[in-house]
């Protein structure tokens, strides 16, 4: 902006903001609204005024190419602006979808590990499962040999009683059996004493007393 032409003293300071297409169409008024010589095709003008009104445009003409180069460039200016501004908003806009296509990255790699760990956690889960029933089934056969243990032995057991109760039982039969033959043969012996006479009454002879069985029942 160095580059700009200065306006000289002689500048009005309202022509800083004339409009030369609005000075222009008042030149033009004065030239038409001028009294014209009929017959003749010419105008009279007042040339005072004529004059005034150009001076004042050729003053004006200075200040309205300096402000037509200040706009020029503030026009530069702002449109050099604007490409900073764009290529900031282009650069932040790449940003952004490099910060997004990190984040759906990292979206990805979230589902991926959730994923994984899923699976992982469904295949521990099964093998617990398994592991769980195979547990419970050897404690159920566990269970299962120790109640056949446990019958088998009340078995023995009770066989043993029943065997014990069996023997006893024969023993103490066996000592009846032996004490009523005992007996028998007293009996016996006494019936034939008494059918042969072998018994006499002077009482010579004691009564034959029964034997007692020393065995216990």
């Amino acid at each position: 902006m160095n580059d700009i032409p200065h306006i000289g003293n002689s500048v009005p300071a309202a022509a800083l903001e004339v409009d030369i297409q609005e000075e222009l169409n008042r030149l033009e008024d004065i030239v038409l609204s001028s009294m014209r010589i009929p017959l003749t095709g010419r105008t009279l003008i007042d040339e005072d005024k004529l004059l005034e009104q150009l001076d004042f445009i050729r003053l004006s003409l200075p200040a309205v190419f300096q402000e037509a180069i200040i706009i020029l460039a503030q026009k530069n200016e702002i449109l050099l602006e604007a490409e900073e501004y764009g290529q900031q908003v282009v650069d932040v806009a790449q940003t952004k979808r490099a910060q997004i296509l990190a984040e759906s990255d990292i979206l990805r790699q979230a589902q991926r590990e959730a994923d994984q760990l899923r699976r992982q956690v469904e295949q521990d889960c099964e093998t617990m499962m398994q592991d769980t029933l195979a547990e419970i089934d050897r404690q159920r056969r566990t269970c299962q040999q120790e109640l056949e243990e446990m019958r088998q032995t009340a078995i023995s057991q009770a066989e043993e009683i029943e065997d014990g109760a069996d023997k006893y039982a024969d023993n103490v039969l066996a000592n009846i059996e032996q004490d009523i033959q005992e007996m028998l043969k007293i009996i016996t012996n006494g019936r034939k004493q008494l059918h042969s006479g072998g018994v006499s009454n002077s009482g010579n002879h004691s009564p034959q007393h029964l034997p007692h069985n020393s065995k216990k029942r």
